[in-house]
């Protein structure tokens, strides 16, 4: 978990010379004592599919899944990576696009302040823990990204959609974050709710209307297959990883 140099095959490796010089981000991130998880691995999640070059192991099904997928986006498929990638400094980043979503759904309802207050912070420390459990799986598989792998095996002139962050692939931080921050907000506010995310309207792009907030979180997972910067297990592992944080998150409610 120190983000040393890549010693085998598979490891992660720097992705761009222009994000943060590439430098691994956080990487003792991790050994943070969470504030609502037990214990960083409480959530733990398995381990990724074995790597592998080997035309029809699950590792490379993967790599050509993505690289299929960013050869067939549709313009909605573009849009969903565009209106969750979040980006620092260009956007409230994902943690403070989830915050959002919450203030919009209490102004919708009304919300006093001590709901408010409650909602806000059970919310931020689901997302607190939801990164530390994140960055330990992150430095402990140390797995490669799509780029990559795909330049390396399938396609040495392939570009994602998004420009690739500067850490490790699995889990997928999005999604683990967005599990978390679902679970918190389907506890307060019920399973079927039904709201509208305006985050992005100032930057152009339309709000989006979710029948839930676990269906928000599964776009949001998505959105990184459609980025070309995850593989499929990383997001569906992530939010499995992110709802089990986000339950214990929970329990810290006073009221339903």
């Amino acid at each position: 978990m120190t983000g040393a140099p890549p010693t085998k095959p598979g490891d992660w490796v720097p992705t761009s010379h222009i994000v943060q010089q590439q430098a691994p981000l956080l990487p003792a991130w991790g050994r943070n004592r969470p504030f609502a998880v037990p214990a960083a691995d409480a959530c733990d999640l398995p381990p990724p599919p074995a790597y592998s070059e080997e035309p029809g192991s699950a590792f490379r099904a993967q790599a050509e899944e993505v690289l299929t997928v960013s050869r067939t986006l549709t313009e909605e498929q573009r849009l969903i990576a565009r209106f969750w990638s979040d980006d620092p400094m260009l956007s409230p980043t994902p943690p403070g696009h989830w915050i959002r979503i919450a203030e919009q759904v209490l102004e919708a309802a009304g919300a006093d302040a001590v709901r408010r207050a409650e909602v806000l912070a059970v919310l931020s420390v689901a997302m607190a823990d939801a990164f530390i459990a994140c960055w330990d799986g992150k430095y402990r598989y140390n797995l490669l990204r799509p780029v990559t792998y795909i330049r390396a095996h399938l396609d040495p002139d392939w570009e994602p959609l998004l420009i690739t962050p500067p850490f490790p692939e699995y889990p997928s931080g999005h999604s683990t974050l967005s599990g978390a921050a679902a679970e918190v907000l389907t506890a307060f506010f019920g399973e079927n709710y039904p709201f509208s995310d305006r985050t992005h309207e100032d930057d152009g792009l339309p709000p989006r209307r979710f029948p839930s907030f676990r269906a928000a979180a599964e776009e949001a997972a998505m959105s990184r297959l459609y980025g070309g910067i995850h593989f499929r297990a990383a997001n569906e592992n992530g939010l499995a990883q992110g709802r089990c944080v986000g339950a214990h998150a929970a329990r810290l409610r006073t009221r339903a």
